[in-house]
Formats: C-alpha cells, structure tokens, sequence
C-alpha cells in the first residue's frame, strides 16, 4: 500500500467520487453533474484516483467512463483494523468508566 492512496482518500471530493462509482461506472459528464466544480477539476480528482490505483478509465466512443477498484481500499481496511481493535477496547474502557459514574 502506498502513500498515493491515502493521500487520494484525503481529499473530500475524491471520496465523493468514490462513493459515486460504489453505484456503478460513470462517465466524467455524469460526475461532474453532481459536483459544483468544473469538468476539468474532476478530470483531475479522477486523474488522482486512477494513479492511485482506485479507479480504471475505460474509453467508450467519445466519452469516458470510470470504475470503482476497491482493492487498494481493502488494503487500507487491513491496514487499519488493528487500530479499530485499538480503538474499540478504548471506547470499552471509558463506557466502564462512564457506566461507573453514572451508578
């Protein structure tokens, strides 16, 4: 997993976008319809994504259309899940905590 995808994911528009694909392909046209920003901006945010490896573009006559590539974003949920067991054991914590007070 690389620094590309994280930084990728940082930005909020681009997980826009992704959440877009999760729907099914979409040309740039139909992308663009659903942001305030120009088509050249989101020609960018996808340039992004597909060197990240999240997204593929696939040409059909003049237009083209993008497709979500979840694999680098399961690499990132491997990643993240010791973490999230972190994280969990931590909220448990203060729920006894939280709990206790309030006894």
């Amino acid at each position: 997993m690389t620094t590309d995808v994280f930084s990728a994911l940082a930005n909020p528009v681009r997980r826009q976008l992704l959440d877009s694909l999760r729907e099914g392909p979409r040309a740039v046209s139909d992308l663009a319809g659903r942001f305030s920003l120009s088509r050249p901006s989101i020609s960018e945010h996808l340039q992004v994504l597909r060197g990240a490896g999240l997204v593929r573009e696939e040409p059909r006559g003049r237009h083209r259309y993008y497709h979500l590539q979840p694999q680098p974003l399961a690499e990132v949920g491997q990643w993240l899940h010791p973490y999230e067991h972190f994280w969990r054991e931590r909220l448990r914590s203060l729920r006894d905590v939280l709990d206790e007070e309030s006894s």
